[in-house]
């Protein structure tokens, strides 16, 4: 950051120039700073920009529009974990925008009433909603929160869209909204523990709307609004340039739409404003983009505020953060003073109310005719009255506010917070002397938002089914009706997993008895319902003796379940960038997998999924870093799995959460068509068994090469073999002499180069596999070259001879030979499955794992168990069987005769005691010839020639 402007490097590329924006404000708050006594961040450095100085360049501002009577908007965007939260809300001392805004509001509030004159009065009211999956949830109304399909929006002839029955609180100070922020915060997390949900990929809107009231220069009543919108965006995240982006679910990811959506209009407004004409801005393609459509063009002073990433691992993100703030400053809107008459408006509202009730009572609801047909049904007659009742309220409770003095309003309020406020003292006054039980979000905003005490004696665990109310009630994924006890005994506490409960785990590990609890231990009571347990007293002790306490994180607890688990053993102190990135990615799939296994067993999907990690060299990349993929395995007994890349696997776990929610909330048809299900693969899609390198080096010396190779997976384990040969020829593809092998690969530079490449068959692939294939890329190909897909056999004769011609050899192409391999894929389709799809909206009781067995593994070398002959195909096979153990056997003796020339040669050598063999006289060995020139005696098998392997083969000489 310089000035007004922000540069970023791309880290792989140093040599390249940085690529430079400019906004109205750069802001670096890395580092450059010193921590206060009372915790507030203070600038030691020229650089460092504190929340004092960003409030007075910008809440400041937002403040002043306000009281003028503007709109004004401010947005943060940016990836998950960039400092959006911490800009707008702040932590501890270093309160952010919305905290200051609001105390200098009720400052300025203070002023003013106490010279203020008879027909004064000043009021604040506050909304807060989420917008998650396209639905709109009330966070100051528990109630809507698990409301099937949210709240509804509507759309006003003048104010634009607008949230129906959303709640709206009258406050008076900032303690009051900041305890209503804490009031929404935890509905939020236990909706969101509940339901499944992932409340950093949510939409959060805090509105703030300041009324004033007071006489013109002629004595007249004026009432001037303004509203704040403080907008929270769904963090962003980082997705590989590999990615399954157009995987066929994607698009039915609503949280994915409303941002993609978001761009959209800040691109259309963006063209607008350089003077683009007939621009259509798609306000209406997302809940989100219509709720901000004041905000985004209309009337309304906006600021974006785009949150950045100082890490290297986050270049990509970083870099499409600042090209959308670019594209946002583009944007301007017309913003105007909200002013009426008081008495006008007073009288407009009681006019349109009176308007409104006559057409009620009469039911003279008119529907306009559209086509050749009459007025609407009698369903858009009701939902007709509905919307206009619900306007009648609003505009009801529009008008007793304007009529109502302040101090009756507060009268008003003071009655309605007094439980919630009596309850939160309480709360805290708990937590100082009782332990408990406070949760981690992957959120910072949501941690610390539940609390659940250990009193004295046996609290029990479990879910609303439970047939005694538990003491602790925890709702969601694999929680049991008597899912664990929590037992306190004279301040001793431990937990003991109950007859219902799943993986209940103390600080990674699964515990299966009683097992007692210390301060900061981690407890997690399913995948969504992570705990730190505090303890007042351990807690004191260790503080009074000089202790550090360091309190745990989401992150923290996450890799300690992944240490745990065996999925991560480097030591974050010293990481390289690609290890960061594989442990971030750990972090982030760790939890969702456990999710979707959860979903999985309650939907009775019959699926189950883990993690895997996959290496550059088993995805046939030379250089590269370990990708976390996840495989889904079918449980039918068929052996079939699928393996998905992290970003496909992202979306479809949110098909997931949606599918799971419409389960959990009754709908009978929560389940989906198997095409659109995020449960289901098809079983033949294309899966890649395995892979095998073929050394290329012969062929830089003139020599044939005939294998047998191990078909690895990426765990290295066998699935079968592959019969592999390169035979060098002759101009006409036949193979060359003795005479034409080279002593020195140099020897074939400038010269032309004919060979072949012939895929015979393949052995032993594994048993659930119906159809296969090979390719593969040699040098400078730039498309795969592929074998026929053989179907009905596991053991396929592919037949295939690609041949290959280098007009002119290169030092770059020996270079090639000599230090790289052939690279071969194996591909498969498997063979349908049994199925577990569910139907008809309930799901069975038992646990997916209980549905089938686990995948069929093949063992030892990765051969399947030779097949009964009952027919022409089996007896073929058979004979294969026979024919390959024929030529292994051969192959065997060939290599034990060479060895047993070159001990032989060894003891001459000693006997006549030389200390050292020539290189040159143990490569004649190997080539079958002595280092007199006389030849080994043995017989070897060669491949045969231009047909690929359908002449079979036969056994020669060399002499």
């Amino acid at each position: 950051m310089n000035g007004h402007t922000t540069e970023i490097k791309d880290p792989e590329n140093q040599k390249n120039e940085p690529k430079r924006f400019t906004f109205d404000f750069s802001y670096w708050s890395h580092d450059e700073f010193t921590e206060q006594s009372d915790g507030y961040n203070e600038p030691n450095g020229s650089k460092y920009a504190d929340q004092k100085k960003v409030f007075g360049d910008l809440g400041r501002g937002v403040l002043d529009n306000a009281w003028k009577g503007y709109n004004t908007s401010l947005f943060a965007y940016g990836q998950t974990g960039s400092g959006k939260s911490y800009s707008m809300m702040g932590y501890g001392a270093n309160k952010g925008i919305i905290p200051i805004s609001c105390d200098e509001i009720f400052k300025e509030i203070d002023i003013k009433r106490a010279s203020a004159g008879k027909d004064e009065d000043y009021q604040v009211t506050f909304t807060m909603l989420e917008i998650y999956n396209e639905q709109v949830r009330d966070l100051l109304n528990a109630k809507s929160m698990t409301m099937k399909g949210g709240l509804k929006v509507r759309q006003h002839p003048t104010k634009g869209f607008y949230v129906e029955n959303l709640t709206t609180a009258a406050v008076n100070s900032f303690k009051e909204i900041d305890n209503k922020i804490n009031e929404g915060n935890r509905n939020k997390t236990v909706a969101a523990t509940s339901m499944n949900a992932t409340s950093s990929r949510a939409h959060t809107i805090v509105a703030l709307t300041l009324t004033q009231k007071s006489p013109n220069e002629t004595g007249e009543s004026m009432t001037r609004t303004a509203t704040i919108n403080l907008v929270d965006l769904a963090g962003s995240e980082r997705a590989d340039s590999t990615g399954a982006t157009g995987d066929r679910l994607k698009e039915g990811s609503a949280i994915n739409q409303s941002l993609s959506s978001l761009g959209n209009v800040i691109k259309a407004l963006a063209d607008q404003s350089t003077g683009k004409k007939k621009v259509v801005v798609p306000y209406r393609d997302s809940v989100l983009t219509r709720l901000l459509q004041n905000a985004l063009g209309g009337n309304s002073k906006t600021i974006m505020i785009a949150a950045l990433s100082p890490a290297d691992i986050n270049y990509e993100e970083t870099l499409s953060t600042l090209r959308f703030a670019d594209r946002a400053k583009a944007i301007k809107t017309t913003a105007t003073v909200n002013e009426s008459p008081t008495d006008k408006l007073i009288r407009e509202l009681r006019e349109e109310n009176a308007r409104l009730m006559e057409m009620l009572k009469t039911g003279g609801v008119v529907m306009a005719p559209s086509g050749g047909g009459g007025g609407g049904s009698s369903e858009e007659v009701e939902e007709m009255k509905r919307q206009m009742e619900e306007e009648l309220r609003k505009k009801e409770e529009e008008l007793e506010n304007l009529s109502k003095t302040y101090e009756q309003r507060m009268a008003d309020a003071a009655t309605s917070n007094k439980g919630g406020v009596s309850a939160a003292d309480k709360e805290e006054g708990d937590k100082k002397v009782i332990p408990h039980f406070w949760n981690l979000n992957e959120d910072p905003a949501l941690t610390g938002m539940i609390v659940h005490f250990a009193n004295e004696g046996t609290s029990r665990v479990g879910n609303k089914n439970a047939s005694k109310k538990p003491d602790i009630m925890l709702n969601g994924l694999s929680i049991g009706k008597d899912h664990a006890e929590i037992i306190n005994k004279k301040g001793n506490v431990s937990i003991k997993p109950g007859p219902s409960a799943k993986d209940i785990m103390v600080n990674g590990t699964k515990i299966v008895g009683e097992t007692k609890l210390s301060h900061n231990d981690r407890i997690s009571f399913g995948p969504n319902h992570l705990y730190v347990f505090h303890h007042p007293q351990d807690y004191a002790k260790k503080t009074n003796a000089g202790e550090k306490v360091e309190t745990p994180t989401f992150d923290s607890a996450q890799e300690e379940i992944a240490k745990e688990s065996g999925l991560m053993t480097t030591p974050t102190d010293g990481m390289s960038k690609d290890e960061a990135l594989l442990q971030e990615d750990l972090v982030q799939i760790l939890p969702m997998v456990a999710e979707a296994n959860a979903m999985a067993e309650e939907l009775g999907k019959g699926v189950k999924f883990e993690i895997n990690l996959v290496s550059p060299q088993a995805r046939g990349i030379k250089d590269g870093r370990t990708e976390v993929m996840v495989k889904m395995l079918a449980q039918d007994g068929s052996g079939n799995d699928w393996l998905w890349d992290r970003n496909k696997f992202i979306n479809r776990k949110y098909i997931m959460q949606e599918m799971y929610a419409n389960f959990a909330e009754g709908d009978d048809d929560w389940d989906l068509p198997q095409e659109r299900d995020p449960f289901w693969e098809p079983a033949d899609t294309e899966k890649l068994i395995g892979t095998c390198h073929v050394l290329l080096q012969s062929l830089a010396f003139n020599i044939d090469l005939e294998e047998k190779l191990v078909i690895s997976d990426f765990k290295g384990h066998d699935q079968g073999h592959v019969d592999v040969a390169i035979v060098p020829c002759t101009s006409d593809f036949k193979p060359v002499s003795e005479d034409d092998f080279v002593e020195d690969p140099k020897e074939l530079i400038g010269k032309p180069l004919y060979f072949k490449i012939n895929l015979v068959a393949s052995q032993g692939l594994p048993a659930n596999i119906d159809k296969s294939f090979c390719r593969y890329k040699f040098y400078l190909d730039k498309d795969y070259v592929q074998t026929d897909e053989i179907s009905g056999t596991i053991n396929p004769q592919f037949n295939h001879e690609k041949r290959v011609t280098i007009k002119s050899v290169t030092e770059q192409l020996i270079e090639y030979l000599n230090s790289e391999s052939l690279y071969i894929e194996v591909w498969g389709r498997q063979k349908a499955g049994k199925g577990a799809k569910t139907q008809g909206g309930k799901a069975p009781k038992k646990s997916a794992a209980a549905a089938g067995g686990t995948a069929v593994q093949n063992g030892g070398m990765g051969a399947a168990p030779l097949p009964p002959i009952a027919d022409n195909k089996s007896k073929e096979e058979a004979a294969r069987y026979r024919q390959d153990a024929e030529k292994s056997k051969k192959r065997a003796e060939e290599s034990e005769a060479k060895l047993s020339k070159i001990n032989s040669y060894l003891r001459e050598r000693k006997t006549k005691g030389h200390s050292a063999m020539r290189i040159e006289d143990v490569e004649a060995l190997l080539a079958g010839r002595t280092p007199q020139g006389r030849p080994v005696e043995t017989t070897v098998v060669q491949g045969g020639g231009g047909g690929g392997g359908a002449e079979g083969s036969k056994a020669c000489t060399i002499q």
